[in-house]
């Protein structure tokens, strides 16, 4: 199975800009642009690679951790999860993602908090993004809420 997305640059880094769209068009057309991606800390002025990392680790953590309470027989009335990218400046220049911090919560009936947790924990080492990101910090915080 191969997905894709698709990125057009248009001029250089600083005074350039670009679109991006995604091969189901559940994402289409979205700006990008230097200020969205590292003066724009509302978030407004477009999407950037960070934004859409955290979307992939948001989500891939969701439902594998939802995969996994199901097996369990314990599946999940809710889960809302939440991935934040780091993004900082490199020794040498440029810049690096040094972590992504996750936050989990969880409605699950008939299940224990602490068994909550374990899951949790194994659902961020399994998911195939969390394996991506393996070269940066990956921080969970799981609870029921």
């Amino acid at each position: 199975m191969k997905r894709h997305a698709n990125a057009m640059w248009k001029g250089s880094l600083t005074s350039g800009s670009g679109r991006l769209d995604t091969q189901s068009q559940a994402i289409g057309d979205l700006p990008l642009s230097f200020k969205a991606r590292f003066e724009d800390e509302e978030g407004r002025a477009g999407t950037n690679p960070e934004e859409l990392i955290a979307a992939a680790h948001a989500s891939c953590i969701a439902m594998q951790l939802a995969h996994m309470l199901a097996e369990n027989g314990t599946p999940a009335e809710t889960l809302y999860s939440k991935a934040e990218i780091d993004l900082q400046p490199a020794q040498g220049g440029g810049f690096e993602i040094r972590s992504s911090t996750l936050t989990m919560i969880g409605k699950v009936p008939g299940l224990e908090e602490e068994e909550f947790k374990e899951m949790a924990n194994k659902a961020k080492k399994s998911c195939p993004v969390s394996k991506a990101l393996a070269a940066i910090d990956i921080s969970l915080d799981a609870r029921f809420g």
